[in-house]
């Protein structure tokens, strides 16, 4: 099958573009939700995300239903470029591949190193990279930062995101209801049948997508896990009469379908229930404390030291090459920029300390810290660092 983005170059462009834009609304929604926690209307904002709606409240449809619909487009867009993008082949996952490792684990070793006891279970809250605001922040420099660092960039958030899935499903699990985990699997076989059988309406998969949720809601396992799992079903084969164009699978349609309403309304709708913090409520000591400092500084070094310093090994070693046109101190504002892990980083905040309003405060501190940090210093890097030029050696 030919790549989607070799055969449409355009297609990468507007993917970037609606993320950067996507990145710029998620910053007013963080700024605004800030803005509200803080002022007289803070009790009233609290009080709202606990109001019953059905069986969950407004604040669960948001973390477990709408990020649901976030986590889809994760799955689909990991598989994408998996099967039919950027990391098709082991030559182009080799350096967003080390690099995403690297930049997962360096920071998880920062906080384990402040952090003992109960709050060790917030090690992977600095271990994700918020695709948006990277791709956002790197907008604003424009032709400044050469495409192909933007692919890198985008390569390394989707495995890391990956990643954060497997973290999530693998250590944020709480009891599991076996029947409804069988039940679960058995809708996951249906959808594999159903892929292996040509179906190719998207009408069907996302039906039992939503048996599948509730499912998975039941089971114990987090419910947006259910969005990449149903994704992974989702055919990429082209539809018939049109069989060159990959553009028209059942997965690029719904990929389509879902980056407005999800970039534009889900994640900015996630971020401002979940990244209010009221900081004049906390004690001093909230701003020193071991999750604070082991979230913050994990973002702002733990990533830049563990994307910049993989990255670096591997091109020195001679598995992969510099992205075109990219300097090292190019490279070194990108992995700064990696350092911003809000919408990840939120989320995995309320699994690893549910009930504990306190220490979701500090990490919350430490996220917004960090990865404020992070993208101011990324920014000045990548306004500042020579260009590249094609012909010329990499510095």
């Amino acid at each position: 099958m030919t790549s989607n983005h070799l055969s449409h170059p355009s297609a990468l462009r507007r993917f970037l573009q609606a993320q950067s834009s996507a990145g710029l609304v998620l910053m007013g929604a963080a700024a605004l939700a800030l803005v509200i926690a803080n002022s007289p209307w803070g009790p009233g904002y609290e009080a709202l995300l606990h109001v019953p709606v059905g069986p969950l409240s407004l604040g669960h449809w948001i973390n477990d239903g709408l990020m649901a619909v976030f986590f889809l487009l994760v799955g689909l867009e990991i598989k994408r470029e998996a099967l039919d993008g950027q990391l098709a082949t082991w030559p182009r996952r080799i350096l967003p591949g080390v690099a995403a490792a690297g930049g997962m684990a360096i920071p998880a070793l920062v906080y384990l190193a402040l952090n003992t006891g109960p709050t060790l279970r917030g090690w992977a809250i600095p271990a994700a990279t918020d695709i948006a605001f990277a791709l956002g922040v790197i907008s604003l420099l424009g032709r400044r930062v050469p495409a192909s660092l933007r692919v890198f960039l985008t390569a390394l958030a989707i495995i890391d995101d990956l990643g954060a899935v497997v973290i999530i499903a693998l250590f944020y699990t709480a009891g599991i209801s076996v029947p409804d985990l069988l039940g679960a699997a058995v809708v996951v076989a249906i959808l594999v049948a159903m892929n292996r059988m040509g179906v190719l309406r998207l009408a069907p998969y996302l039906l039992l997508g939503a048996v599948l949720w509730v499912l998975v809601l039941r089971s114990g396992i987090h419910a947006t896990l259910a969005g990449v799992i149903l994704a992974f079903t989702i055919p990429l084969q082209a539809s018939p009469g049109r069989p060159d164009d990959s553009t028209t699978s059942p997965l690029h349609r719904l990929e389509h379908a879902l980056h407005l309403p999800v970039g534009f309304l889900i994640v900015p709708l996630f971020g401002l229930a979940n990244a209010g913090v009221p900081f004049l409520g906390l004690p001093a000591e909230a701003l020193v404390a071991p999750v604070t400092l082991g979230v913050g500084l994990g973002l702002l070094l733990g990533k830049v030291v563990g994307v910049f310093g993989c990255s670096m090994l591997v091109i020195r070693l001679g598995f992969a090459d510099m992205p075109a046109h990219a300097s090292r101190r190019q490279m070194f504002g990108t992995a700064l920029l990696c350092g911003i892990g809000f919408t990840m980083s939120l989320f995995i905040t309320l699994l690893a300390f549910p009930g504990e309003p306190v220490l979701q405060a500090e990490a919350k501190i430490g996220i917004l810290a960090g990865s404020l940090l992070s993208g101011l210093l990324g920014y000045a890097m990548l306004r500042v660092a020579p260009q590249d030029r094609p012909g010329t050696p990499s510095r």
